[in-house]
């Protein structure tokens, strides 16, 4: 109690009552309804079914870890405990700034190691399994036949997300200074309004044979009041959804670009994403633009270059190989 880290159960509610004034704090705050939609489903279906009687006072790391097993043991994967356990953290830490518990024991253990070990069950995105390859990006391209062929270079060629896709207006395309401002999103549920982050607001590079199928397409683009540069066919708001079942996986299937089963390889616009930010760090010798680390940041609209390193760092070319070693311990020693 001298130290600050314990509460008395006298004082403390209910992990399930404290989530109550979590939700209520978040509303009140403004949070997006797409992340209160994710933290009511964690908090229901989740935490209070198997921690919501417990006290806050009684939550220690055997409770949590004991919680993260019970979530792997009911069918839960790696990141979907992940994310389970940082709204839990969220909680707690709206808890201790009511002075409701002393320490929040669910970010006390989330320190360097914690966080490592979350990467390592994550694991490392994989050319061709996670991220569309060259060869595989050329098929698609080839087999982009409808009229959403201009929303999906531009997602090949600029990694933009697909909310901020579907939010882009033509005012925000500069076709003649061949680049595209972010400034808006669409989210999930049709919205349209501003970016989750400030580093989401940025200018993104357009290549020239993007910059020709844009020129082609804002002739025949249906004009809408929003000035959308990919809307429906009324000029309304396009359907995420409509995006990838009626136009993402029928190319792959068409284009050979299939699982197992004979389904489109890649289940979402993520995948394109992913793919820009390995076309940025590839070589040029390997037809990629060879961009540092910082500047790949800024292109994907990263709030840290911890969190482009974390993801993408894999990807950047090793340059220590054995020719250039060679060269490196000849000219230090001289031979």
């Amino acid at each position: 109690m001298r130290a600050g880290t314990h509460t008395p159960e006298s004082r403390s509610i209910t992990v399930a009552e404290a989530g109550e004034l979590w939700l209520k704090a978040c509303t009140a705050a403004g949070l997006e309804r797409s992340t209160l939609d994710q933290y009511d489903t964690h908090l229901r279906l989740h935490i209070v079914p198997m921690i919501g009687k417990v006290k806050l006072a009684q939550l220690n790391l055997p409770t949590v870890r004991n919680f993260e097993d019970r979530l792997a043991e009911n069918g839960s994967s790696a990141i979907m405990i992940g994310k389970i356990v940082r709204s839990l953290g969220s909680l707690l830490a709206e808890a201790q700034e009511r002075g409701l518990v002393a320490q929040n024991v669910v970010r006390s253990r989330r320190d360097g190691r914690g966080r490592a070990a979350e990467r390592r069950q994550r694991g490392k995105l994989k050319i061709g399994v996670d991220i569309p390859s060259p060869d595989e990006i050329k098929r698609l391209i080839a087999h982009l036949n409808d009229r959403r062929r201009p929303l999906l270079l531009t997602a090949i060629f600029t990694g933009l997300r697909t909310s901020e896709l579907l939010g882009l207006r033509w005012q925000d395309i500069d076709l003649k200074k061949e680049g595209l401002h972010v400034r808006q999103r669409a989210d999930r549920y049709g919205v349209i309004g501003r970016l989750k982050s400030a580093a989401g607001e940025r200018t993104v590079p357009l290549p020239p044979f993007l910059v020709n199928t844009l020129r082609e397409w804002k002739l025949a683009c249906p004009k809408g009041e929003r000035d959308l540069a990919f809307p429906n066919i009324r000029g309304g708001l396009d359907h995420r959804p409509a995006v990838i079942t009626r136009s993402f996986c029928p190319a792959q299937v068409a284009a050979g670009i299939v699982d197992a089963q004979g389904k489109a390889k890649y289940g979402g616009l993520h995948a394109l994403r992913h793919f820009y930010a390995s076309w940025c760090i590839n070589r040029k010798v390997d037809g990629g633009l060879e961009l540092p680390l910082k500047v790949v940041q800024a292109r994907l609209g990263h709030a840290s270059i911890q969190m482009t390193a974390d993801r993408y760092g894999h990807l950047f070319p090793s340059t220590d190989d054995g020719a250039e070693l060679a060269a490196a311990e000849k000219a230090f020693l001289g031979t």
